[in-house]
């Protein structure tokens, strides 16, 4: 059973899978196209960081934004070997549940280009393409999402 809970990113087993993220991120993308939030930017108080569990096991992360006006979803990230369990959907879920509870009307991503598994994953929650949001620069690596609530 999958487990969606609140949780400290600065907890060891969600510090470790951030820091993948961060790494796969620069990996794929120039440093100037990665708009990850650090580890202890997830702490402030407009951001609800969740973790998706299986057992005693950390397997995924995703947080809520809170914007003037809508929700922005960010680092989310599954483990390579848990991909495909329904860790991403399960905390995508939640991260909607929370928007729906503080009335945000909108929820807004913005996610590489190349990740199409995050394309796929978004789409099948109801996400449609948009342009850029906030401060984000249009770019052609990034690709921007919406979902109305």
């Amino acid at each position: 059973m999958i487990i969606v809970s609140i949780t400290d990113p600065h907890d060891a087993q969600a510090t470790a899978l951030l820091q993948q993220s961060h790494a796969l991120m620069q990996a794929l993308f120039p440093p100037e196209d990665n708009f990850y939030l650090s580890i202890d930017d997830l702490v402030a108080s407009d951001i609800h960081f969740y973790t998706g569990r299986i057992g005693d096991t950390i397997l995924g992360t995703g947080a809520l934004r809170v914007c003037d006006g809508y929700g922005e979803i960010k680092s989310m990230f599954v483990d390579e070997a848990a991909r495909g369990k329904g860790i991403a959907d399960a905390i995508l879920r939640q991260i909607e549940d929370q928007a729906r509870s503080l009335s945000l009307p909108l929820l807004k991503l913005e996610t590489g280009n190349i990740l199409h598994a995050a394309h796929r994953l978004y789409a099948r929650h109801g996400f449609t393409p948009c342009g850029p949001f906030g401060d984000y620069p249009e770019i052609a690596s990034s690709v921007f999402m919406e979902k109305r609530l």
